[in-house]
């Protein structure tokens, strides 16, 4: 995945955050007796969002993501997307700096784009929690938004609305300015199917 953040300070104590990822998806798809395996650019994903520190442990933020359908085939939705959004911050500071809580719930919206393609409709929730360790190591449970509400249109395979993994990352701040985790995720209720297993290998590099 190709991502770029900026961040900057405004006035009355908010900061305004700016991130575009465009993913590398390798996707393999099981149909029995085969298999079918296609990889390429996915979706290309534009944010915006507004944070503000209420005090040393608690701080809030709030913006929207828009989702552009750049990827071919099943790479991607084939649909544009908005994804408003808003989330809470508490820090442990009593156990390091490092370690916080952050549940952050957006909510997927889909609009033009392909009309054969199904239309979307989902809350994406992400209770995520980091736990800072020693040597610069951390653990993160659901560092992503991968627990979904299917109220859109239903998906093959589908015999309910929920899809709850179980996602987690390690990783650890190698110097100041690169950071590298590894995130997994495996499906504890899959009634909704978004994947059955899931990878992805991160390098953050600060400028």
């Amino acid at each position: 995945m190709l991502r770029a953040n900026w961040k900057a300070d405004l006035d009355g104590g908010w900061r305004l955050g700016l991130l575009a990822q465009v993913p590398v998806v390798d996707k393999t798809t099981v149909d029995p007796p085969g298999s079918d395996r296609e990889s390429g650019i996915g979706d290309t994903t534009l944010q915006a969002a507004l944070s503000h520190a209420i005090d040393r442990h608690w701080a809030f933020g709030f913006g929207a993501r828009l989702v552009a359908p750049t990827a071919e085939d099943s790479l991607g939705s084939g649909k544009w997307q908005i994804m408003p959004g808003f989330g809470v911050r508490y820090s442990f500071l009593e156990i390091g700096p490092d370690t916080y809580f952050v549940p952050v719930v957006r909510y997927a919206i889909s609009f033009a784009g392909d009309p054969s393609r199904r239309n979307i409709s989902e809350p994406q929730i992400a209770p995520t929690f980091n736990v800072g360790l020693p040597g610069h190591w951390f653990v993160t449970f659901y560092p992503s938004n991968d627990i979904r509400i299917n109220f859109g249109d239903p998906i093959s395979g589908q015999t309910g609305r929920l899809f709850l993994p179980l996602d987690m990352s390690i990783g650890r701040k190698v110097t100041d300015s690169l950071t590298i985790s590894l995130e997994a995720g495996v499906p504890i209720i899959n009634d909704y199917p978004v994947y059955n297993f899931k990878t992805e290998l991160r390098m953050v590099m600060k400028f």
